[in-house]
């Protein structure tokens, strides 16, 4: 039988997951992408159509299809339906880049899709054969950019990173080993990959 306070760690753990899940987070990086270049906040606009590709449209796939029953959750919790989802998000991503530079948007909304495209691909692989955490390779991501980004003012996003991984095990989504992979993947791979990319295009 679960006790009290099993019942509410298990309901601070779903509130985390669900705020924190990656689609949010990613969207609210491209949001504020554009504030390292001049003309911030009203290239904002940008970054709304740069999440409307990376993340509105494939999440709105994703809920479509767990209607339909043809996925397990809106979490993609099943393995097996990771990779395909991903390669499609791919496609709607490298579309929303093209879209992107066709208006001009700012240099910065292009590297972070670029970024996020390296991580995708390297995510859709790595589903072939395990289960890596996309919400502790998003928080891990978007915390390490802030940083970056705005200076070690923002250093205490990094405790989301422990808090959003701490969740993913205790729903039993994720092994401990799935989501501290998940966490350095994403604050070292994808959040390196912008800081490289930026240095060049920027």
């Amino acid at each position: 039988m679960d006790t009290p306070a099993f019942g509410a760690r298990h309901r601070v753990a779903r509130i985390l997951t669900e705020v924190f899940q990656p689609p949010a987070v990613v969207s609210i990086l491209l949001l504020i992408s554009p504030a390292v270049e001049p003309g911030f906040p009203g290239t904002i606009w940008f970054g709304v159509i740069g999440a409307l590709f990376v993340c509105v449209l494939p999440l709105a796939y994703v809920l479509v299809m767990v209607k339909l029953g043809r996925l397990s959750d809106h979490h993609v919790s099943d393995r097996k339906e990771r990779a395909p989802l991903l390669m499609l998000a791919l496609v709607s991503v490298v579309l929303g880049l093209l879209v992107l530079n066709l208006f001009h948007a700012p240099t910065s909304i292009s590297v972070m899709i670029l970024a996020l495209i390296g991580g995708i691909m390297v995510l859709a692989v790595v589903s072939l054969v395990w289960k890596i955490s996309g919400h502790a390779s998003a928080i891990a991501a978007a915390a390490v950019i802030a940083v970056l980004m705005f200076g070690p003012a923002w250093l205490p996003l990094i405790l989301l990173v422990p808090a959003v991984g701490w969740s993913r095990v205790v729903l039993r989504d994720h092994t401990r080993g799935q989501v501290i992979a998940g966490a350095f993947f994403g604050g070292g791979v994808i959040a390196g990959l912008w800081w490289v990319l930026r240095g060049w295009l920027i």
